[in-house]
């Protein structure tokens, strides 16, 4: 569904943040993303999206593609036709809307009319406290609902392929189950494909197909859910089960594990 090949991404013309970074995320499966604050996650899905030039960034090596289709400079608007939605990070609700009005506008490019108000239904199903809140200003919502409407306006543009940048951001332990919950449960009943970044690393390794860990700009580790949670290194660093768990690094992770293997 989404790959990319050795993609570089500099700021200003002049910061480098991503180097070389290679990510596959296969038709059906939800991939996560981790890695520490500054890592280079958001920037991955801002060239994912055609985003990076609000930020005087660019792809300037590599290649990226959806579904065959070579994404990597494209707008974004085609880039949200050709199937790939992203909820951005920081509840980024149009405030001055109404809830109704902010669902609708996630299916603004869509021309099949018709279909608009089943999937309104669906949007309600999967989070039934958003009925209750149509006539409310969005602005004025909590937390929890701004991310509800967030995701219910992505899945009215009917996406293939749904990226979320840090969902649980600022919420309750209890809404954040809940909602990975209903994220599982959207991917499972729609047949969607996600690509998710989140720093509640525990909740996502537990709900994905397949994961990567990013650590200055590069891809440093991958693999599936069963692996990721069996590495000894992701435990300590990520899941916090070991001895490394006040280390600031992946990075210092690895070498403090190499370094007990030497000594050992």
């Amino acid at each position: 569904m989404l790959t990319l090949a050795n993609i570089d991404v500099v700021y200003g013309g002049v910061i480098q943040v991503l180097r070389s970074a290679n990510l596959e995320v296969r038709e059906g499966q939800m991939v996560v993303l981790l890695g520490a604050n500054g890592a280079g996650k958001t920037t991955t899905l801002k060239a994912i999206s055609g985003l990076l030039h609000s930020d005087h960034g660019a792809v300037t090596a590599g290649r990226i593609t959806l579904a065959g289709q070579d994404i990597t400079h494209a707008d974004p608007a085609d880039i949200v036709k050709a199937g790939m939605v992203q909820v951005l990070e920081g509840r980024r609700v149009l405030e001055h809307l109404t809830v109704h009005q902010n669902l609708m506008v996630g299916a603004h490019l869509r021309s099949d009319r018709a279909a608009v108000k089943a999937d309104l239904e669906k949007v309600y199903n999967y989070f039934p406290a958003l009925p209750k809140l149509l006539d409310r200003t969005a602005g004025y919502l909590s937390g929890g609902e701004m991310q509800m409407v967030l995701i219910g306006r992505a899945l009215m543009a009917r996406p293939r392929l749904l990226i979320l940048d840090e969902p649980s951001m600022g919420l309750a332990p209890i809404l954040t189950q809940q909602l990975f919950q209903t994220i599982s449960r959207i991917k499972r009943e729609e047949g969607l494909t996600v690509l998710l970044v989140e720093q509640n690393a525990r909740s996502a390794i537990a709900q994905c197909d397949y994961g990567y860990i990013m650590e200055g700009g590069r891809i440093v580790l991958h693999g599936s859910r069963e692996s990721l949670e069996g590495n000894q290194d992701v435990q300590e660093f990520y899941l916090g089960m070991g001895a490394a768990n006040d280390r600031t690094s992946y990075r210092e992770v690895k070498h403090y594990r190499r370094r007990k293997r030497w000594l050992g």
